[in-house]
């Protein structure tokens, strides 16, 4: 289709991939996360070592925001019905601990959900949208040289 002299089909389709490329780095970046996740175990050695400043607790997610002195952001993933005995520890290091009310919950997961499966339906559709666009071209140009 594209073995002779660039026509307008082939720089369509030429821009098409060239912008199918360049979105593919963003849906990654938009996916990355900004706090690190932290085993338990680690979570247990800051916990003794008195690292912890405060706690945020998600419990619709099982999920604790830890501040530490340092002033790094981590995350904690906590297993089913293990709150009140991480409650119980934490207050027992005098952890300054926020539980999110049912509806801070709620939004915070909606904020979690990532963005990179909407963003390939969009990139796919305009792909789709670009190849059936040249293809029309193609066959208009073949039929005006045919007749």
């Amino acid at each position: 289709m594209c073995l002779r002299a660039p026509s307008a089909a082939c720089t369509a389709t030429a821009a098409a991939c060239v912008l199918a490329l360049a979105l593919v780095p963003v849906s990654v970046a938009a996916g990355a996360a900004s706090e690190e996740q932290e085993s338990e175990a680690a979570f247990q050695q800051q916990l003794a070592a008195r690292q912890i400043r405060a706690a945020i607790v998600n419990r619709h997610l099982r999920r604790m925001r830890l501040t530490l002195r340092d002033g790094r952001h981590v995350v904690a993933v906590y297993p089913k019905h293990r709150f009140p005995a991480l409650r119980a520890q934490l207050d027992a290091k005098h952890v300054k601990v926020t539980v999110l009310t049912p509806s801070q919950a709620k939004q915070e997961t909606k904020k979690l959900r990532h963005p990179h499966h909407k963003l390939r339906y969009i990139v796919g559709g305009v792909l789709v949208a670009v190849i059936v666009l040249v293809a029309a071209l193609v066959l208009i140009r073949r039929r005006r040289h045919l007749d």
